[in-house]
C-alpha cells in the first residue's frame, strides 16, 4: 500500500465532551474504491467520528488528509464540496413533497426541476435504485426511501459515502439490490465507510473493518476471515452472552385480536386490515416488515392509544379493544414503542421521572394523588442495575444516555413490571451486540415465567434467535403465523413483500 492508495487517512483524532473523552486519538486509513466497516458497542464513538469527518462536530486535536490535502471540514457543505457524501440512519425527507423536490432541498445549487428529474432517472437506473422523482415521499417504502436519500448522495459523485446502519429498514432481497450498488460504486473507485451492528452483513460486504471501544481503536481485522462473534468481542472487549432458553410447552392464550380493523391516524399512516392472531403464554410471536407497513399502528391498537371494537382485542378472556393504555397497563398488557425519545421517554425527565411515567400503577408509586418518589427512585435504580444501563445516575434528563442506553432503560422499565403479555417494536434497533443479547435474553427469560410476548422487528436475525412463531406485515395486513423454526431467509423476505407463495390469511 503507497500513499496514493488511501483516499482518507485519519490521525490522533480526538472529541472530548464534559465527563467523557468521545473519541480518544483515533487513526485509521481508508483505501480508494474500499468499504470499510466502522465497528463498536453503542457509546463506543462511532458517531463522533463520522461527524467529524461530515463537518458537524470540529476534532479538538488530530488531523485528516483527504485525496493528499488537509482536511477539516467545517460545515457538511464543506464536506461535501470535497467528496464526502453521507446517508444517515435517520431519513431527513419531506412526506408532503415529491422525490426531486426532496433532492433538490439537499443540493446547493440544484438544476432546473425537469433537468434534475432527468439525472435522478439516470443515477437511480445506472446503479439499480429505480426512482420516480414524481413520486411523493409519502407514498414511498423505508426502502424507496432509502434510494432517495443514496441518490441524493450520488448525484454529487461522492469520492467517500459514509452509511449508518443502512440496512436496518430494508427486506432480504432490498439487502441484496443494496449491496450491489455498493459494489458497483466500490469497483468505480468509490470508498464506503459502513456502520452497522449487523455483523454477518459486515463479512459479506466489507473489505476491512476498525473496531472502536470507549473511544478509542482496539482492532482491525479482516470481516470475510473473522467471525461475527469474535468481531462482537473485540466490540466489547468480553465474552458475548448468547441467549437461550429452556423451550416450556407454551400455555393459555393470553392475547387474541379478531378481525382488527383500525384507520391510521396518520396522513401517510398504514391501516390495519383484518388483523388475527393469538399468542399464548411462554410464547414469542415475532412479526416482521419493513418500516411504515403497519408495524406502530399495531404496537397502538395493542397498548390502547388507538381504540377499537371492543371485541377486536382480548386480553385473558376478556374483551378489552375499547380500554386506553392506563386500563390496560394496569391488567398486565405492556408495551415499548419504537421511538425512544418522545414517544417510549420523555427527553427532559429524569429517569426517576420516567420510571414513574409507566410504572405508577403497576409499581404502586402513588396513592391517593401522592406520588412516593423514593420508591420510583428505586425502581429506577433497579432497572439500571439490572440492565447494565451506563448513566450517571437516576436525576439524568432521559435525552442524556446514548440510544443503545437508554433503549436498555425502556425495555428494562417494562420487563421489570412483570407484565402478561408485553408488546415490543424494534427491541434492539441501534444498540450493540452485548447490549442486545441482555434485552433478547430478558424477553426470553419473561416467556419462561409465563408471560406472551410480541417482538415486532426489521432485525431478521433477532426474529429468529428469540421466536417461537412468526408472521410478517406488509401494506397493514398480517400474513399467515407460521413456525418460526426452519423458516428461509427467502421465505421470509416473500412474506415482508407481501407477494409470497404464503397466502395472506386469517390464523
Amino acid at each position: 500500500m503507497t500513499e496514493t492508495d488511501i483516499l482518507l487517512s485519519i490521525r490522533g483524532l480526538t472529541k472530548a465532551y464534559p465527563g467523557v473523552v468521545a473519541n480518544d486519538g483515533v487513526s485509521l486509513d481508508i483505501l480508494r474504491g474500499e468499504v470499510h466497516a466502522l465497528l463498536g458497542e453503542n457509546g463506543a464513538g462511532k458517531s463522533t467520528l463520522v461527524k467529524m469527518i461530515y463537518g458537524l462536530v470540529k476534532p479538538d486535536s488530530g488531523e485528516m488528509v483527504l485525496n493528499g490535502a488537509p482536511f477539516a471540514p467545517a460545515e457538511p457543505q464543506a464536506a461535501r464540496a470535497s467528496g464526502v457524501a453521507m446517508v444517515f440512519q435517520h431519513f431527513s425527507l419531506f412526506d408532503a413533497l415529491n422525490v426531486a423536490e426532496n433532492i433538490a432541498l439537499g443540493m446547493a445549487d440544484p438544476p432546473k426541476m425537469r433537468d434534475l428529474a432527468q439525472r435522478i432517472r439516470e443515477v437511480s437506473e445506472q446503479y439499480g435504485l429505480p426512482l420516480d422523482p414524481d413520486r411523493l415521499v409519502g407514498n414511498l417504502s423505508a426502502g424507496e426511501r432509502q434510494r432517495v436519500e443514496i441518490v441524493r448522495c450520488l448525484l454529487q459523485d461522492p469520492k467517500l459515502l459514509i452509511m449508518d446502519e443502512p440496512t436496518s429498514v430494508l427486506t432480504p432481497q432490498e439487502v441484496e439490490i443494496l449491496f450491489a450498488t455498493l459494489r458497483k460504486l466500490s469497483a468505480e473507485g468509490t470508498s464506503i465507510l459502513y456502520i452497522s451492528h449487523k455483523l454477518e452483513e459486515i463479512r459479506t460486504l466489507c473489505d476491512e473493518a476498525t473496531i472502536l471501544r470507549l473511544g478509542k481503536k482496539v482492532a482491525t481485522c479482516v470481516p470475510r476471515d473473522t467471525t461475527a462473534r469474535d468481531m462482537a468481542e473485540l466490540m466489547v472487549g468480553a465474552e458475548l452472552h448468547v441467549p437461550e432458553r429452556a423451550g416450556k410447552l407454551p400455555g393459555p392464550v393470553r392475547l387474541a385480536v379478531n378481525r382488527l380493523n383500525i384507520a391510521s391516524p396518520a396522513q401517510f399512516g398504514t391501516s390495519l386490515k383484518d388483523i388475527d392472531f393469538e399468542v399464548r403464554g411462554g410464547e414469542v410471536l415475532g412479526l416482521a416488515g419493513v418500516a411504515g407497513n403497519g408495524q406502530d399502528e399495531l404496537l397502538a391498537a395493542l397498548s390502547g392509544e388507538m381504540l377499537s371494537s371492543a371485541e377486536m382485542v382480548s386480553f385473558d378472556g376478556r374483551e378489552i379493544g375499547n380500554l386506553g393504555p392506563t386500563a390496560r397497563r394496569r391488567m398486565g398488557l405492556l408495551s415499548a414503542p419504537e421511538e425512544r425519545l418522545g414517544h417510549a421517554a420523555a427527553p427532559d425527565m429524569s429517569l426517576t421521572e420516567n420510571a414513574l411515567l409507566t410504572g405508577v400503577e403497576r409499581e404502586g408509586l402513588e396513592r391517593h394523588g401522592f406520588l412516593y418518589w423514593g420508591k420510583a427512585r428505586d425502581f429506577a435504580e433497579a432497572i439500571i442495575k439490572r440492565f447494565d444501563v451506563r448513566t450517571p445516575g437516576t436525576e439524568n434528563a432521559a435525552r442524556s444516555l446514548s440510544g443503545g442506553n437508554l433503549q436498555k432503560f425502556v425495555i428494562g422499565r417494562e420487563v421489570m413490571q412483570r407484565p402478561g403479555v408485553l408488546v415490543v417494536n424494534q427491541p434492539t434497533w441501534g444498540v450493540d451486540a452485548a447490549a442486545a443479547a441482555v434485552i433478547r435474553q430478558a424477553l426470553l427469560d419473561l416467556a419462561e415465567g409465563g408471560t406472551a410476548v410480541i417482538v415486532i422487528s426489521q432485525d431478521l436475525d433477532e426474529l429468529m434467535e428469540v421466536s417461537d412463531r412468526f408472521a410478517a406485515l406488509n401494506e397493514g395486513r398480517l400474513s399467515t403465523v407460521v413456525p418460526a423454526k426452519g423458516l428461509s431467509v427467502e421465505q421470509i423476505g416473500l412474506m415482508m413483500g407481501g407477494a409470497h407463495g404464503m397466502e395472506v390469511a386469517h390464523v
